[in-house]
């Protein structure tokens, strides 16, 4: 066993892992469209999902701070498989997401020379891959070079930038620039929920998602209780707080008709250094956003590969799975997760006729994510019923009343989030919503369930060597 000293994480290495995963810059564009009651539709999202999430972290993280986060979490309430699935959930909607973030890497990186790059496929899809490949090898280096990147990289391409896009968005509003957002109003931050506006529900509960990622390396932290309780707290102060004013930012800036999705980040920077005539600041910003997309791809990248290391270390999944470098990284799931990588985004960028199934994969992903929070939320209740003596650094307070409303509160926002998710959106007239939500679970259970598989087809050739089953 490990001791103190050569244990790489304290308060602030985990707070940086916690907001590199959640901390995107890349969803800002799609928030800036609802002008003002963007902040309504975050202060739903931080109710219903991130402060429940950050309690339950903290609390699970500090009672159980083993190997494997969550899937300790969970295998410690309801077993083995249900803890092996919830990790398998985490680790499988990666694989699809990973085009999607590293396009914007991609998208990002092309401001820095020419933004017509940005739809050159070739250009796309080596920026892709040198990203995909370099964050796969920074992870092979171990926790300790990992969380360094990681570290840097969140700060100086995502806390920066998004302080940065806040400076400029105030200094032009107070300068008398026109603003492309309609004058706010005694309701303007007041969301519209209606049945039109249901899916986008999904969207903003799970904004926050990743709020856990920290548990995955409770194996290599200074002090477990005491840090992750200080981490989560400042990780959901500044993801709140960066979030709703950049968001804001952006929607001074670029009208909602011209927001592009994508490059929608870059435009409000465009359009505020024009303003300030800074525009030479353009390309080192595209840079250190790029940067801060790769810090949000390693963190991704290394958790879920820890959490099934972890069951392959318990004789669950094939030796491959278990393989670990000299440096203690998962080496064998994380050169896996990038071939499989790879192949998606070659797909998703030269096929075009895949462009529909990738969406209906990508909107599989919440589905996959929305399983991982169900399971953490009832661990959250399970545990406190079934081990209360458990030592927790951290507990929810309010006894068992406290602890239902946290978790009953992140349990139903989860299972709306699934329930809406099955709704079929716009562009999907054509299919009925019960052949949408019908194919949507098939899939769904394709990418979630395997470890049934892998628990039937155990052998005890499977079991590492030097491990011994507790």
């Amino acid at each position: 066993m490990s001791n103190n000293k050569t244990k790489a994480l304290g308060v602030f290495a985990l707070a940086m892992i916690n907001v590199a995963a959640v901390l995107s810059l890349r969803n800002y564009p799609s928030m800036a469209v609802y002008g003002w009651s963007c902040v309504g539709w975050y202060i739903l999202g931080t109710l219903a999902f991130l402060i429940p999430l950050t309690l339950a972290g903290a609390e699970l993280a500090t009672g159980w701070p083993l190997g494997g986060g969550l899937y300790a979490w969970v295998r410690e309430a309801f077993g083995e498989r249900e803890g092996f699935i919830a990790v398998f959930c985490a680790w499988s909607n990666n694989l699809v997401w990973f085009p999607t973030v590293l396009a914007f890497i991609a998208s990002t990186f092309a401001y820095a020379f020419n933004p017509d790059l940005a739809t050159n496929n070739i250009f796309m899809f080596v920026v892709m891959m040198v990203a995909f490949w370099g964050t796969t090898l920074i992870s092979l280096m171990g926790e300790k070079v990992s969380s360094r990147f990681g570290s840097f990289g969140v700060v100086a391409g995502s806390i920066i930038p998004a302080i940065l896009i806040i400076v400029l968005g105030v200094i032009y509003a107070l300068s008398g620039q026109p603003l492309s957002i309609p004058p706010y109003t005694a309701g303007a931050f007041r969301p519209d929920i209606n049945l039109s506006t249901l899916p986008f529900i999904a969207t903003v509960v799970l904004l926050f998602a990743g709020m856990e990622m920290a548990g995955f390396h409770a194996l290599e932290v200074r002090n477990p209780q005491k840090d992750f309780p200080k981490a989560m707290a400042i990780s959901a102060i500044l993801i709140f707080v960066l979030t709703v004013l950049g968001t804001l930012a952006i929607a001074f800036v670029v009208p909602v008709g011209e927001l592009s999705l994508a490059a929608g980040l870059m435009q409000a920077f465009q359009a505020f250094l024009e303003a300030f005539n800074l525009t030479w600041l353009l390309a080192p910003l595209a840079l250190l956003i790029t940067l801060g997309g790769l810090a949000n791809l390693a963190s991704w990248l290394i958790g879920p590969a820890l959490g099934l290391g972890e069951v392959a270390k318990r004789g669950n999944m094939p030796p491959f799975f278990s393989k670990v470098n000299k440096n203690g990284a998962p080496s064998g799931v994380l050169i896996l997760q990038a071939a499989i990588g790879t192949v998606v985004a070659m797909l998703y960028l030269f096929i075009p006729s895949i462009s529909a199934a990738y969406w209906i994969l990508s909107a599989m992903t919440v589905l996959l994510l929305c399983i991982v929070y169900l399971f953490i939320f009832a661990a959250l209740i399970k545990l406190r019923y079934k081990q209360p003596e458990t030592p927790r650094a951290f507990k929810i307070p309010g006894g068992m009343i406290g602890i239902w409303i946290v978790g009953g509160i992140g349990f139903l926002a989860c299972l709306t989030t699934f329930l809406v998710s099955l709704i079929p959106p716009r562009n999907y007239e054509n299919v009925s919503m019960l052949g949408y939500a019908v194919i949507m679970l098939i899939g769904t259970a394709i990418l979630a369930l395997p470890p049934l598989v892998f628990l039937r087809l155990k052998k005890p050739s499977w079991m590492p060597k030097e491990q011994v089953e507790v």
